[in-house]
């Protein structure tokens, strides 16, 4: 049974969030400010996080900032905000979806259940990807480079995992978004921007002979040279 943390520190949400995600069949733990979410992520080991930005003490996003160092825990974040600003800073600090307030307990309910499908999946029985010194492994979702393990968010690996599958292959925005993110994802197409520039400057280094490139006009591919 998956488990779902809130954080909120309006008690109606919470209750609300609860009351739908428990007759999904969801677990609940639910925390009002920024410190107790990070003591209930610590204890609860929670399979998806509903965060919002605006908290008292620590906010939201120092919150993502803080668990997304350590874990790909899937963060769900709320806003009362709707600017593109927010979005894409929430996005950069890696989170995997963006809500904004006032909303449709119903629409929340079915963003998580398409998150949580996504990173559910069958994670043994890959071939690893081998390009000189670039390592990338689907068994235990690591890259290694030079020797060197590189710390990738899910969505970041997923992408560099499909590209680098496909050598030279050339992928538009949408491919990127359905396959990555499913049929069922609520964003745009600057999430994927925003994830192949986080992932650009991990792995495209001096002197390799790959490159995660842009294809003006139409997407992106992993070029090998």
């Amino acid at each position: 049974m998956n488990k779902i943390l809130i954080v909120d520190d309006d008690e109606n949400i919470c209750e609300l969030l609860t009351l739908y995600l428990e007759k999904e069949g969801y677990t609940v733990v639910c925390a009002n400010d920024g410190l107790d979410a990070l003591d209930l992520y610590k204890d609860e080991n929670p399979d998806l996080i509903i965060l919002d930005i605006m908290l008292p003490g620590m906010d939201g996003k120092d919150v993502c900032k803080q668990i997304k160092r350590k874990d790909d825990v899937p963060i769900l974040m709320l806003s009362a905000k709707a600017e593109t600003f927010d979005k894409v800073l929430c996005l950069e600090l890696g989170a995997d979806d963006y809500v904004v307030k006032p909303f449709e307990a119903k629409e929340l309910v079915a963003r998580v259940k398409a998150i949580i499908r996504r990173t559910k999946g069958n994670q043994s029985g890959y071939s690893d990807l081998k390009f000189a010194d670039l390592v990338i492994s689907k068994n235990t979702y690591t890259v290694m480079l030079k020797d060197r393990q590189i710390e990738l968010p899910l969505k970041e690996f997923e992408l560099l995992h499909m590209m680098a599958s496909n050598p030279n292959s050339v992928f538009t925005r949408d491919m990127l978004l359905e396959r990555i993110w499913g049929f069922d994802f609520f964003g745009d197409s600057r999430t994927v921007d925003v994830h192949i520039k986080r992932l650009r400057e991990k792995i495209n280094l001096p002197g390799v002979n790959w490159q995660l490139k842009t294809v003006w006009g139409v997407g992106y591919k992993f070029e090998v040279l």
